[in-house]
């Protein structure tokens, strides 16, 4: 019977009493169960279906089929069981997922995966306890949405990274990115793989009766597919003008070796050379001069506000061009042991004026939490010697006659940064980002994908630009219309629309 109701079908009323409440035992409709191996072979096959969706791989439509697999992997479980299949699954996406995280170590990587994983032991309990209701196809797919938003908040402020929602940034499903964010792109996502488990269900119970609810189901799927494409053009935002936007990609002098003072000079004097480098083109009437220009995060390292040399080569490279710059400077206090991530409006005249300051911080990689308790027993934690202070303020910037909307690098990742920025009146998404320490990693194709979807949502285009790559032009409707190559200097200039009007998600958020 249990059975029959996680299907969504009526079951015959039993001639005794049947076990009930959340620990009851939901059988499987294969005769038998399956085994407990084909089980932990499901739910680890959901994990790598999961990291093979997201980039570098970007096979998408293995979204749904990640859902389908560890809701089959679940179904007829008890609790105990289920959280170690649920961990399992988490294990098998985190892991391969946040290995970038190794460049500070593989205890690094491994206590972040760790985490992470921890997330899907609840969620694994959850969709096994809503498998027993009917219509559990959504009820699953709330579930997904649920555990992504607790990990997207906590601890330390969470860390979105691997959503279901992030492996679509160009496809049927990114559409619904513009009326739900990415909760509703991995609630679409996740529906559509229980979809396709029910009606695989359904046959495999009663292949010649199950013709019916499997047409259903597949008209079902095939509107949630059709409904992604439609749903941006309804209320989209309007172009109120164009504006050419340049970006700059200098380069660095080593892969994540920017603490030295060498080392920081020389990025610094890449970024300004690529300004210079910009404006001989627009001398050379290679290009259309520029009415802004977007430079990486820590562009500059050095404080300019503090460092005559560092504010008088940003100064020459603004006047060189002849556009407002957005540089990414390192503002540090009077004593340094606190310092904030910024983008700086840099005017050819009047120099730095508005900023932008990253209000979503790594912890233990920009700031350290609890930093007296730990610093004595990890000795790797004082090479971080300042702490980050987050901002609080949306990043709507003016810069030549455009606002733009500003994230600073896994700002990009939450939803709120970047929707404050374009309700404050954002026209164009710009993300200054420093990936130098993972090049080559699938973090940075990962981190683009995310800025793809969030174009979406928002219906502007996007300028990525990042110190040694991937900087990229990305279209509203989450196309790429130029990506630099990694770990080489780069820059680029592009007309772009900046948009009026706010699509339903900036309006009422996630």
């Amino acid at each position: 019977m249990d059975a029959q109701r996680a299907q969504g079908i009526a079951a015959p009323v039993p001639a005794g009493p049947a076990p009930t409440g959340p620990s009851a035992p939901v059988p499987s409709p294969v005769p038998g169960g399956p085994h407990i191996a084909l089980r932990a072979l499901a739910a680890a096959a959901s994990g790598a279906a999961q990291l093979f969706a997201l980039p570098p791989y970007d096979l998408w439509w293995l979204g749904p089929l990640s859902a389908a697999l560890l809701a089959w992997a679940l179904l007829g479980t008890r609790p105990r069981r289920a959280a170690w299949l649920g961990l399992l699954a988490g294990a098998a996406l985190m892991v391969p997922l946040v290995r970038w995280q190794d460049v500070f170590g593989a205890d690094v990587w491994l206590a972040i995966a760790a985490l992470e994983t921890a997330f899907f032991i609840p969620m694994g309990i959850a969709i096994a306890l809503a498998m027993r209701l009917p219509g559990w196809p959504v009820w699953t797919a709330a579930v997904w949405v649920l555990q992504e938003a607790v990990r997207a908040r906590f601890p330390w402020g969470g860390f979105a990274w691997g959503k279901l929602a992030f492996a679509q940034p160009d496809t049927p499903f990114s559409g619904y990115a513009a009326w739900g964010s990415s909760a509703l792109v991995t609630f679409m996502v996740a529906l559509t793989g229980g979809l396709l488990l029910w009606a695989v269900l359904r046959i495999a119970r009663a292949p010649r009766a199950a013709l019916l609810p499997a047409g259903a189901a597949a008209a079902g799927v095939a509107a949630v597919l059709g409904a992604g494409i439609a749903v941006p053009s309804i209320g989209a935002p309007t172009v109120d003008h164009t504006a050419t936007v340049a970006l700059v990609q200098g380069n660095v002098p080593g892969i994540g070796q920017m603490s030295i003072l060498g080392e920081r000079m020389q990025v610094l004097e890449n970024h300004v050379d690529g300004v210079h480098e910009l404006a001989d083109q627009v001398r050379a009437g290679e290009i259309e001069q520029p009415d802004l220009v977007v430079l990486p995060e820590n562009a500059s390292d050095i404080d300019a506000y503090a460092d005559p040399q560092a504010a008088a080569m940003i100064d020459d490279a603004a006047r060189d061009i002849g556009a407002p710059l957005l540089f990414g400077i390192t503002r540090y206090s009077d004593d340094g042991s606190e310092r904030e991530i910024r983008s700086v409006v840099w005017d050819p005249e009047d120099g730095p004026g508005d900023h932008y300051t990253k209000r979503q911080l790594i912890p233990f990689g920009e700031y350290i939490p609890y930093r007296d308790l730990l610093t004595p027993y990890i000795e790797r934690l004082g090479q971080i010697p300042s702490d980050g202070v987050p901002g609080t303020e949306p990043g709507a910037l003016e810069l030549g006659g455009t606002t733009v909307a500003a994230a600073i690098c896994f700002d990009i990742a939450f939803d709120p940064p970047i929707r404050e920025s374009v309700a404050e009146g954002g026209q164009i998404i710009v993300v200054p980002t420093n990936n130098a320490n993972y090049n080559f990693t699938g973090q940075t194709d990962q981190q683009l994908a995310i800025t793809q979807l969030r174009a979406v949502e928002h219906g502007r285009p996007a300028v990525v630009a990042a110190t040694s790559g991937v900087s990229a032009v990305v279209a509203a409707d989450g196309s790429v219309q130029y990506r630099s190559p990694e770990a080489e200097p780069a820059v680029h200039a592009a007309e772009l629309p900046a948009m009026t009007g706010l699509t339903p998600a900036t309006r009422l958020g996630a």
